[in-house]
């Protein structure tokens, strides 16, 4: 299964539908989290209006110092809770996706050219989590850019109805898939 997975994201996966979303697809974490702020941030120094939120490291290793960055203001918010070692639970912080979802709210009411969603993950697949934001991208379609794990891209492609671009994680990739819709939104 993963040789199918791989060779479907091997090079841009688009169906006939005009739907502007893609997932940058991989099975491991490895570097993606990089490439989608840095090509958020490449995107913004050219001069287009890219809003959402990239997770980073901040501060020492371990999952509770990963945080949500707003890429318009700023701001950060924790994307897991710490809940100490002898925990079997989640880590998770639901509360802290929900307060970062203001970003995405604010990508649709300002009209950006890029909405950026950090994942497409656990959250999302329930329901919960930014799916809200990102239905609501997608429903005015809104270019919509997240990185989606192996284990959910079977959700991420239910949740999109088969719609969305897979992407590998590569950056010529992504200028390759933007590039696509750019002329779009040269004409809005």
């Amino acid at each position: 299964m993963n040789e199918e997975i791989e060779s479907s994201v091997s090079t841009p996966r688009r169906t006939a539908s005009p739907l502007a979303a893609a997932a940058i697809v991989h099975a491991h974490h490895d570097e993606t989290d990089r490439l989608l702020a840095d090509f958020a941030s490449s995107l913004r120094e050219r001069g287009w209006k890219v809003c959402g939120v990239v997770q980073q490291q901040c501060g020492g290793g371990g999952k509770e110092n990963i945080q949500l960055i707003d890429l318009d203001s700023g701001a950060s918010f924790p994307l897991f809770q710490r809940l100490g070692s002898g925990s079997t639970s989640c880590s998770l912080d639901a509360g802290g996706v929900a307060a970062a979802s203001v970003a995405l709210r604010r990508a649709l009411q300002d009209g950006a050219d890029l909405a950026i969603a950090n994942r497409f993950g656990a959250l999302e697949a329930s329901g919960s989590g930014f799916a809200a934001e990102m239905l609501a991208l997608m429903s005015e379609n809104r270019p919509l850019l997240t990185v989606v794990n192996d284990d959910y891209l079977l959700d991420w492609r239910w949740f999109t109805g088969g719609s969305a671009t897979e992407l590998p994680p590569s950056l010529p990739a992504l200028e390759a898939w933007f590039a696509g819709i750019a002329d779009d939104l040269r004409r809005q």
